[in-house]
């Protein structure tokens, strides 16, 4: 008996791997193209807790790795290889999940900031169209009012 792994093994094998299959497909949907600010504070927000979550499941995935350890001492070779072998494939996993969620948070808070810079430039623009056209539709002066014409010559 000495060589098994205890039942809470097992249990927080099954969690993570459950865990992180979830996760995996959440990381796996399509990016698309994003123009609304709030769709992608939200987006944003979902994988601010996945990080979270990730750090939660930290703890048995550090009980996995110590159970192999002592399960290594103790078993015959085997044994305690098979069980390595597959911890870290979950370790493997742990670190592609972890490294992927860190670079869509990356991606998706540049892009949220390049959004930002755009909505503004165009906010800005937006209102220089609007003066420009309230001064084109302005009446022009006569023709003999050089004062007038050149005070109109500077604006444009």
């Amino acid at each position: 008996f000495d060589s098994l792994p205890p039942a809470h093994y097992k249990e927080t094998m099954n969690t993570i791997l459950v865990w992180m299959q979830q996760s995996e497909t959440k990381l796996s949907m399509p990016q698309v193209a994003i123009a609304e600010y709030e769709i992608m504070e939200q987006r944003l927000r979902e994988y601010k807790a996945l990080q979270s979550s990730l750090q939660e499941q930290q703890k048995g995935l550090n009980y996995l790795s110590t159970t192999v350890e002592d399960l290594s001492r103790k078993a015959p070779a085997e044994v305690s290889q098979s069980y390595r072998s597959e911890v870290e494939v979950v370790l493997g996993r742990w670190k592609k999940l972890s490294a992927q969620l860190g670079e869509h948070c990356q991606k998706l808070e540049e892009r949220m900031t390049k959004l930002q810079r755009f909505q503004n430039d165009t906010k800005t623009l937006k209102k220089w169209m609007a003066e420009v056209d309230v001064f084109l539709k302005e009446e022009w002066p006569a023709l003999g009012d050089s004062e007038a014409l050149e005070k109109q010559l500077e604006q444009c």
